[in-house]
């Protein structure tokens, strides 16, 4: 078709026309893509324990206390004011009036505001194996009984519509902390109530509804999640519109999709990328000390690993400074004890395993053990805060291991798969790691709690002692920091003597994001939260 000058002309005018109506448009929509490192299992943080997990559902909720944005600092949440009996066994919380839940995109439409009741539903359903929620999707709520909560709240009761009771039977003084964390996340019972009365109740946990800043739009698996601001959010709100996780395992592809616009945030950087990314003017690097710990964990159910010279005699066989010079890349540290350096009642007296490959095959052989002893080394599929590339890690380790004649056979699966069979003690040896949820070095110790170790808990090394668990309990009843503080440090010393577990590392935290995102602050738990952040 041949065209004279003047059509050209009529042409790139009504273009230009049809340009400036789409510009308008163009600006008030403002969509915050984050390139997220993996899928959630669903969008009920009661039945998760993985941060990845937690990231998705957390836009969607909220809880009755909050961790003020980037601190470890308790402020109101859907509660906006509680008191606590001087014995710290009862807890009053005064709800918040006109909180408003979302729609939901199967139909749901609230006819009332948020209250007690809701309360009641979300913890109810994790704590009482009668509700008529507790079976649904599985029904394990790992997070509330590795916590003690299933056998420590003796009642929570509605004392009005803005009014909750919960009573303990033990004093805890962590709670508050503990119901800002995710598993605690405050859900909509008359939502229940529709989706059971249509016989529909698998769909509560995978078409979430909450209060939160962002409401949720539809999740392609592995590939996509969508949320929309909530114009009615009574916090903190969104300054974006739409905000979008897409799901890229690969740290790789996260870059290239940061790089070309394609992403605005990326979570667990490649170390060996960093240099380059600090020297982008198009992008910021951001990092801290994180609240963290990368470990190896002994099945301490299964011989010859139920005997601690065993244990000890492995932790002295892996080169740890090789493992943070070459996988860490600087940014960790060897790590002796369970918590970080940077959380209060950190036992500095404690002295680490020394690498000494000559004694462990000394110990191993005094212990009965005949060489060789075939093991499994599992590593985690993905990255976390605490480990940048398990796999690397285990390769390392494995070489160590065969020097004193043990053979290390590497295994791993699917992230969500990994976790439970971990949490169900089918490794002999495995790798996993821990971010904290609260600040309180409770949240590191409980991990080796005796209520962990059940199948399904978080005790992967299914180590239980009492003298161990005795301390943990009795700092949850005590007021007294300095008290505690003395408990904890009793506690990593018997920890480091029986080594249920070999301690890698405590990683800095790295997160890159475009310059054009202001806002946005860093969380000291590894968690990523996107209401108060803008698009410049």
């Amino acid at each position: 078709m041949h065209h004279t000058r003047s059509d050209s002309l009529r042409l790139a005018a009504a273009l230009a026309v049809s340009l400036a109506a789409a510009l308008p448009l163009a600006a008030q929509a403002k969509t915050l893509v984050y390139c997220s490192e993996g899928s959630p299992e669903n969008f009920t943080p009661a039945l998760n324990t993985t941060g990845t997990s937690f990231d998705a559902a957390r836009p969607i909720y909220d809880k009755l206390t909050h961790f003020r944005r980037g601190s470890t600092e308790v402020e109101p949440g859907l509660a906006e004011s509680w008191t606590v009996s001087p014995d710290s066994k009862v807890f009053t919380f005064k709800l918040r009036k006109g909180v408003k839940f979302h729609s939901g995109v199967n139909g749901f439409k609230p006819s009332r505001d948020f209250n007690a009741d809701d309360v009641l539903f979300s913890f109810d359903r994790q704590g009482k194996a009668d509700h008529p929620y507790a079976k649904v999707s599985g029904g394990k709520y790992d997070y509330f009984a590795d916590m003690g909560l299933n056998t420590d709240i003796a009642s929570i009761e509605k004392v009005d519509a803005t009014t909750v009771k919960m009573t303990l039977k033990a004093p805890n003084v962590t709670m508050l902390a503990n119901l800002a964390m995710d598993f605690a996340a405050i859900h909509s019972a008359e939502y229940a109530d529709m989706l059971a009365k249509a016989n529909k109740k698998e769909q509560f946990d995978q078409i979430p509804v909450g209060t939160g800043a962002f409401s949720f739009v539809t999740y392609q698996k592995d590939a996509v999640i969508r949320y929309k601001a909530n114009k009615d959010y009574w916090g903190e709100k969104a300054m974006v519109d739409d905000l979008v996780y897409a799901i890229t395992p690969d740290p790789t592809a996260r870059y290239s999709k940061v790089k070309a616009g394609e992403c605005h945030f990326m979570p667990f950087p490649r170390p060996a990328d960093l240099p380059e990314m600090q020297k982008d003017p198009a992008l910021k690097v951001i990092s801290q000390p994180g609240l963290n710990i990368a470990y190896w964990a002994f099945n301490t159910q299964k011989p010859p690993f139920d005997k601690k010279e065993v244990r000890q005699a492995l932790s002295m066989a892996i080169d740890k400074a090789a493992i943070i010079r070459d996988v860490y890349l600087g940014a960790g540290q060897a790590a002796k004890n369970l918590i970080p350096p940077t959380l209060w009642s950190y036992n500095d007296t404690v002295k680490d395993y020394p690498f000494d490959a000559a004694r462990a095959k000394d110990m191993l052989a005094k212990a009965g053990v005949k060489a060789p002893l075939e093991i499994d080394l599992w590593y985690m599929p993905v990255q976390r805060p605490y480990n940048p590339n398990a796999k690397r890690i285990a390769e390392m380790m494995q070489a160590d291991l065969a020097k004193i004649g043990v053979n290390a056979k590497l295994v791993t699966y699917e992230w969500g798969e990994y976790r439970k069979r971990m949490q169900q003690g089918e490794h002999i040896t495995g790798m996993l790691g821990w971010t904290g949820d609260n600040g309180d070095p409770d949240n590191f110790f409980f991990l080796r709690g005796c209520d962990a170790t059940r199948p399904g808990g978080q005790n992967l090394s299914k180590w239980c002692n009492k003298e161990f668990d005795s301390r943990l309990e009795k700092a949850r009843t005590l007021p007294d920091q300095k008290a505690r503080a003395k408990l904890y440090e009793e506690m990593q010393k018997i920890e480091k003597d029986d080594a249920p577990d070999f301690k890698i590392a405590h990683s800095v935290v790295f997160e890159t994001m475009r310059k054009e995102v202001s806002g946005y602050k860093q969380s000291p738990f590894g968690s990523h939260e996107f209401n108060g952040v803008e698009l410049k």
